[in-house]
């Protein structure tokens, strides 16, 4: 039984890309798609379905303008994604 003191975390490490890539596929909608209404390079986008490139807090405000996603949403996962990569390197 954890103390209250004990923190316990999980070291899954899922990009929000993951997300992202499930989402457009959903509704019906192509990477560049995407990239045409964020005004953001089509490289882009797909570097981070493939977890390549990081959301950053301009990027979750564009997701979420095209998307209707909230940005919080979008950080939030960003965040828990390179703790959980950050805890694997330690």
């Amino acid at each position: 039984m954890a103390s209250p003191t004990t923190a316990l975390h999980s070291d899954l490490a899922i990009p929000p890309g993951e997300l992202l890539a499930e989402e457009l596929e959903v509704r019906g909608m192509t990477q560049g798609e995407l990239a045409d209404q964020m005004g953001r390079p089509r490289q882009t986008i797909s570097a981070i379905v493939r977890g390549k490139k990081a959301i950053t807090a301009e990027t979750a405000l564009q997701l979420e303008a095209a998307l209707g996603i909230p940005a919080q949403l979008w950080v939030g996962l960003e965040g828990r994604y390179q703790l959980a990569l950050a805890r694997r390197a330690t």
